[in-house]
């Protein structure tokens, strides 16, 4: 019976076809997110013992624009010569940075380190979608991808907290190396399921011209990559600059980032046509608009509300939770709420969220608000981005599901890197540090680029349908 047979009768992720598969990749999601988690909490320590305060935003910001080099990378790869080798890869690079970041003696090898991590991990997420649309019928793959979204929830909850107490007690280099061991197994449970992926449409070198000029093409977008990861390292500095400095970083590095993302994503996205382009766009535009306000929660709880650091990261620990769970739904409801319904209903939640953050701060109402709005917002991200992930592939065709895998991921990470520069722009700008006036322009800020997800998600239905 061939996979395709199986998929066609099968309801669940967990099915014996897809079973070791489904443990594996969510495994792998979720050392991801533990490790993105960790470092969080474990950075200061790492700074301080490195001698590396002055690199320390750099630590953050730099994986986030190797990622995106890792995504274009792997895309071509993989609509070249399928996912497998682009997953082999991505998880080898992965543990290097690690393993460099665990040995590093300086602050600046742990950089390096965290760069190399980041052009694994971006990688890694392109690899894994592209597998998913070729190994899982339409029907389940918003089941999978709603679990990769849950895959979150456990590293949101206990992840910190492990983080802090391998630090204090084993040292924070083990945060790094301890992960390497579970990369293993984890890898183990998709390599089954592999041998029935292979490359599609690949054309021997010399055959038509072809091969030459994907190869061009190849080269050219990991140009643009790189161009755009240097944009974005521009733009999040622009908020630590004064005066006219600030502005030609932000309004330089916007620019440049605009005309870098253009050939990284479908023809006319930054147009927001109808149907594919409109559905990149609006992943982008989701992504900026809710981690561009979420970062400023717990500096908001603690600087303007009086809360502890614990008790600010339950508002993130249970969107969190509302995130994976609202994930999980809608991957059960995918025969009767369309991607179109389901994309707007998420957003509108985020949005209302964002609005209702700004409410409680502008007009200094109670904390608990704040905590109780941003559970809506997570419940709004998990019904939405699975299926704009499906949705996505949707409009693939098989020779371009690395390409649109991953521009889909650099929409979503390229947005958020954008967002956070913007909003660390309004929010030095706008007043003192700290402020409740600089809390009032980020989350305006937020508030209306999820507007605007809004109305872009209108258009994400093509005109035939």
């Amino acid at each position: 019976m061939s996979s395709a047979s199986a998929a066609s009768r099968s309801g669940s992720i967990l099915d014996r076809p897809y079973r070791l598969v489904s443990i594996g990749a969510c495994a792998l999601i979720v050392i991801a997110a533990f490790e993105q988690l960790a470092v969080t909490t474990i950075m200061p320590s790492i700074a301080r013992d490195l001698d590396g305060l002055g690199l320390y935003a750099l630590a953050f910001a730099g994986p986030l624009a190797s990622g995106v080099i890792g995504m274009v990378l792997a895309g071509d790869w993989s609509d070249r010569r399928g996912p497998v080798k682009a997953l082999y890869a991505s998880v080898v690079l992965f543990a290097v940075g690690l393993v460099i970041a665990g040995l590093s003696g300086s602050m600046l090898l742990f950089v390096i380190g965290r760069l190399v991590q980041g052009l694994g991990g971006g990688a890694m997420t392109v690899a894994l979608y592209v597998i998913v649309a070729k190994i899982y019928p339409p029907a389940l793959q918003p089941k999978i991808f709603g679990a990769f979204a849950a895959a979150w929830v456990v590293p949101a909850l206990v992840g910190p907290l492990i983080a802090g107490l391998v630090g204090q007690y084993l040292g924070w280099r083990w945060v790094f190396l301890g992960v390497v061991v579970l990369i293993v197994p984890a890898m183990a449970m998709v390599l089954p399921a592999m041998r029935s992926v292979g490359p599609h449409d690949v054309v021997a070198p010399g055959a038509d011209g072809r091969a030459g000029t994907d190869a061009r093409r190849s080269t050219a977008r990991a140009l643009w990559a790189v161009l755009l990861a240097v944009a974005i390292l521009a733009l999040n500095s622009a908020a630590d600059v004064d005066g006219a400095a600030r502005w030609v970083l932000a309004v330089g590095g916007l620019t440049v980032a605009v005309v870098a993302l253009r050939p990284l994503l479908p023809a006319a996205t930054l147009r927001l046509r109808r149907g594919l382009p409109s559905v990149v766009a609006v992943r982008g535009l989701l992504a900026g608009a809710f981690l561009g306000a979420e970062v400023y929660l717990p500096y908001l709880l603690t600087e303007r509300f009086g809360l502890t650091a614990a008790i600010a990261g339950l508002t993130l620990s249970f969107s969190g939770v509302a995130w994976g769970s609202l994930s999980v739904l809608q991957g059960r409801l995918a025969d009767r709420v369309t991607h179109r319904a389901a994309i707007r209903i998420g957003i509108l939640g985020a949005a209302i969220s964002i609005g209702l953050v700004l409410v409680v701060t502008a007009l200094h109402l109670p904390a608990w608000l704040i905590i109780g709005c941003w559970f809506i917002g997570g419940a709004g991200m998990g019904f939405a981005y699975p299926r704009i992930t499906v949705l996505t592939f949707e409009y693939s065709e098989p020779a371009e599901q690395g390409f649109n895998s991953s521009a889909l991921a650099i929409a979503d990470s390229g947005g958020a890197a954008i967002a956070l520069a913007l909003g660390a722009v309004a929010f030095s700008t706008a007043g003192a540090a700290g402020s409740q006036s600089s809390f009032v322009a980020t989350f305006s800020f937020s508030l209306l680029v999820g507007i605007l997800a809004l109305l872009v998600s209108a258009r994400v239905s093509a005109r035939s349908r």
